[in-house]
């Protein structure tokens, strides 16, 4: 009997192998930076997060403390990977054809929008033209949070759930970009900018020539990131930017892999070598069959899958010990604070009401159906989990209040117990949803 992969792993391994893993990380870090804002050591942790540090290239000095430098600069790999993921879903996901996105794209578009209007009439209500800045906020689903309370419930959610919360969360992310790139970035230098066009132009002119190796894309990068961090524009969005254009064909399709390879195998078979050492000549076709496994995968998959870990195990992580300290003897200020009631009701009351109406809509107007075996129940408790903003609202709380701390401090606690409320009703609406068994069709219909 053959044992399956995850088996042979040790417990650590499994455990940072599982899909509920990157949210539980997240949790434990936003956990750990309040503990340590609330403890004697919150002076020594705030001035490590507000020491500066210099970048110089020739003449042009780029200084910006820690946690800048974790927003403007990790950050950036983030959004690449976020970027990534929009592409591979466009061309071969959810998003890839009308019918398959229609309910996903409406149920985003409904959690950015109904937020956004929940929030804006939050803060014409009081009267709160100070804060007016945050609309943003609640618009934003944390994917990594969100998917980790679905792990979390095993075989309860049925596939199709997982793959509609991710293509929501996906397409909720580049609605987010855009607020961003249009709506809160600074003054725009149009030279920076405009070299920035350029290093986008050449990318994707490598990309059309067939260049598959990843270090050109990464110079591309760096340049376009030094370029949009001085253009104004926020160099997130470079990240993003520069992802649309990394190539998603393979040099090499699986025919011509396998045959390949196949050759290659034989001969190193054929080579006898008692040896205990590898003979040259059988490096040399290792090499080879390595530069085939390379070739067979598209780079933007390759990307794809070698920045997961590094995303989801320390960029993530870090930026949550960076942003998520809160002090909670603050938090009788934020509760009458307008900001933190406009972010509170928009994520906890726009995001579901906005998520359901929109797809319910959808599923009636475009008569597109419910992937299989989900029901509305499950959509709802779906609607419930989009509430949980985190990374991408603690990200856009920095640029929306970078210069009002009151506003910035109230939003950030409104964020972190709006999503701890959010993940708990939507686990708690999942845990108790009905199994529904496979359909022969497409889908359920509303």
């Amino acid at each position: 009997m053959h044992s399956h992969p995850s088996e042979d792993l040790s417990p650590l391994a499994r455990m940072t192998r599982s899909e509920a893993f990157p949210g539980l990380l997240l949790v434990a870090c936003a956990m750990l930076a309040i503990v340590i804002a609330n403890s004697p050591w919150a002076g020594g942790w705030n001035h490590f997060w507000h020491q500066e540090f210099a970048l110089r290239l020739g003449e042009q000095t780029i200084a910006k403390s820690v946690a800048h430098w974790i927003n403007d600069g990790l950050m950036v790999l983030f959004f690449f990977f976020v970027g990534l993921e929009i592409k591979d879903e466009i061309l071969d996901g959810q998003l890839q054809t009308f019918r398959q996105a229609a309910l996903p794209v409406a149920a985003a578009l409904g959690g950015m929008l109904v937020p956004a209007g929940v929030y804006a009439a939050t803060i014409w209500l009081h009267g709160a033209a100070e804060a007016r800045a945050g609309w943003g906020i609640p618009m934003a689903t944390d994917i990594a949070f969100a998917l980790g309370v679905l792990a979390l419930l095993g075989k309860r959610v049925p596939t199709g759930l997982k793959v509609f919360l991710a293509s929501l969360a996906i397409a909720d992310d580049l609605g987010a970009v855009l607020v961003i790139a249009m709506f809160y970035t600074e003054q725009i230098s149009w030279q920076y900018l405009g070299f920035g066009g350029i290093v986008l132009v050449l990318s994707f002119v490598s990309n059309r020539l067939g260049v598959r190796q990843t270090w050109p894309y990464v110079v591309y990068g760096l340049i376009l990131w030094v370029t949009f961090l001085q253009s104004g524009v926020h160099a997130t969005i470079a990240g993003v930017a520069l992802a649309l254009t990394i190539p998603a064909r393979r040099q090499l399709d699986e025919y011509e892999f396998v045959a390949r390879g196949r050759a290659l195998l034989d001969e190193f078979h054929r080579i006898a070598d008692p040896d205990p050492l590898t003979h040259p000549d059988q490096l040399v076709l290792v090499r080879k069959l390595q530069q085939h496994a390379t070739d067979v995968q598209a780079p933007l998959q390759r990307m794809e899958h070698g920045l997961h870990p590094l995303v989801a195990h320390f960029i993530l992580p870090v930026f949550a010990l960076a942003n998520a300290g809160v002090d909670l003897q603050g938090l009788g200020g934020a509760t009458s604070h307008p900001a933190a009631h406009g972010v509170f009701f928009g994520l906890v009351l726009g995001k579901p009401v906005g998520i359901l109406l929109m797809t319910a809509l959808a599923a009636r107007l475009l008569r597109a159906p419910l992937p299989d075996r989900v029901t509305w129940h499950h959509v709802h408790g779906v609607a419930w989990l989009a509430g949980i903003g985190f990374t991408m609202s603690l990200f856009i709380d920095s640029l929306a209040f970078a210069d009002k701390p009151a506003e910035f401090e109230a939003s950030k606690i409104a964020i972190l117990v709006a999503s701890l409320l959010a993940g708990t009703i939507g686990f708690v609406l999942l845990r108790l949803a009905p199994n529904r068994p496979a359909t022969t069709g497409d889908g359920a219909s509303a």
